[in-house]
């Protein structure tokens, strides 16, 4: 599927979906909080989409929001996408879980979890990855500070 026909298809879902305009090698769109999981359970679902393979899920620090950014692939036609989730609430961030729609998201929102402080919704064990238990904040926000290991010039 083109970059077009996929966005025509993902136009008849009807969830507010925005589109990037910025050219790339694959098709990016933003949806709500409150749409994703529906959206993703769609994604995936959908014979003329499938999108079966979520090879990279990684979390986002845009300054005002936090956020997650998943790289879907249809192994079955062979296309890719990009769908971006925000949540302004940087003292409680949180999203649902995909991992019942992909297994392999329970790993990636570990990690997540880990260094940027969002929490899943139905995530099956959210804890520490990486850090320890007793880690105070999470290192890759851009408002963490850590002033025992960082070297300011």
């Amino acid at each position: 599927m083109s970059h077009q026909e996929l966005q025509d298809k993902l136009t008849e879902f009807d969830l507010g979906l925005e589109f990037s305009e910025e050219p790339s090698q694959y098709l990016t769109l933003n949806v709500s909080k409150e749409n994703l999981h529906f959206l993703m359970k769609k994604l995936k679902s959908d014979i003329d989409l499938s999108f079966d393979y979520a090879f990279c899920i990684t979390g986002m620090d845009w300054g005002e929001t936090l956020g997650v950014i998943y790289h879907l692939e249809s192994t079955v036609h062979r296309h890719n996408l990009v769908v971006k989730v925000q949540t302004e609430d940087r003292e409680n961030p949180t999203l649902d879980s995909v991992h019942d729609i992909w297994a392999t998201a329970e790993f990636h929102e570990l990690e997540v979890y880990d260094f940027f402080g969002i929490k899943f919704n139905n995530h099956p064990k959210l804890r520490r990855l990486f850090l320890t238990p007793e880690w105070s904040g999470y290192p890759l926000r851009k408002d963490y500070v850590d002033t025992a290991n960082m070297i300011i010039k």
